[in-house]
């Protein structure tokens, strides 16, 4: 039996290119090293891969774009400051005003349309030619933009409500509770403190690290199936591979949009004037 060889350096994904159905390999299912990339290069002990440079790009691309956009504004709109203020002007209304408010919501905008494009942006990268990699699907990525909603939403609620305050808001201490407020208090305490960024940066990434797995196994297993018979089976794991690629077209807006849309509910709960 043919093993699929997998390399013990980290990189994408490494099998024997004769490795089909019927010729006497186990299929070469993905894993974890399908994750994992070789070093572009190293400086001083600090190694440089492809999500890293995707990230990279996904950060240049969203600059660019907005400054081409709205760097020279013009009353009559071109096709690209036309495209950026739709985009703009979802996230401003769909999102940030729909659950801030118009009034305390505005100063938060530009952090959030970032936040939103750069997010999305990182999730395309999974169905573009060449790159063909979530970049979220890496948990250090939505780790750090969580820990960045996480910093603000912690710093505006002792801002807003005073040490005091902001303790109460935490916990939702509240005296007509009763006898159950020391158990609330408890909950609310680990729930927002402990597990919300915990929840906030695990749910972008398991939807995109299981998106791409999926894609990855039904690619591999329709070149896998190429062989005799198998050819028939083939076409089936195709059309998965296509019907996956669309669904996950859907689910990497819809991931970006809830990213942000809970980022906008923390910082709404901060500014609350009650609990």
């Amino acid at each position: 039996m043919k093993e699929p060889a997998v390399s013990a350096e980290p990189q994408t994904l490494a099998f024997d290119a004769s490795c089909h159905i019927f010729s006497g390999c186990g299929f070469p299912a993905p894993g974890l090293h399908t994750f994992m990339y070789k070093p572009i290069f190293e400086v001083g002990g600090f190694e440089f891969n492809k999500p890293m440079l995707l990230a990279l790009l996904s950060t240049i691309v969203v600059i660019g774009f907005f400054w081409a956009a709205f760097n020279k504004p013009k009353l009559v709109p071109g096709k690209v400051q036309m495209i950026g203020e739709a985009g703009y002007d979802f996230v401003r209304r769909g999102i940030v005003y729909e659950i801030i408010g118009k009034k305390d919501g505005e100063k938060y905008v530009p952090l959030m349309v970032s936040i939103f494009f750069f997010v999305w942006l990182m999730n395309l990268w999974s169905i573009i030619p060449v790159a063909q990699f979530p970049v979220t699907s890496l948990i250090a990525f939505p780790a750090a933009l969580a820990i960045i909603v996480y910093i603000l939403w912690v710093s505006l609620t002792f801002k807003t409500h005073g040490f005091v305050g902001g303790w109460k808001n935490i916990t939702g201490y509240d005296k007509s509770l009763g006898w159950v407020l020391p158990l609330v208090v408890v909950i609310e305490f680990f729930s927002n403190l402990l597990i919300r960024p915990f929840t906030h940066a695990v749910r972008l990434f398991a939807n995109m690290f299981a998106g791409h797995l999926l894609i990855v196994m039904f690619t591999l297993a329709t070149y896998y199936l190429l062989n005799g018979l198998g050819f028939v089976y083939a076409g089936a794991s195709f059309a998965m591979v296509l019907i996956m690629t669309v669904f996950e077209l859907f689910i990497q807006a819809v991931q970006a949009y809830v990213f942000v849309l809970l980022a906008c509910s923390y910082i709404q709960g901060a500014l609350a004037k009650s609990h």
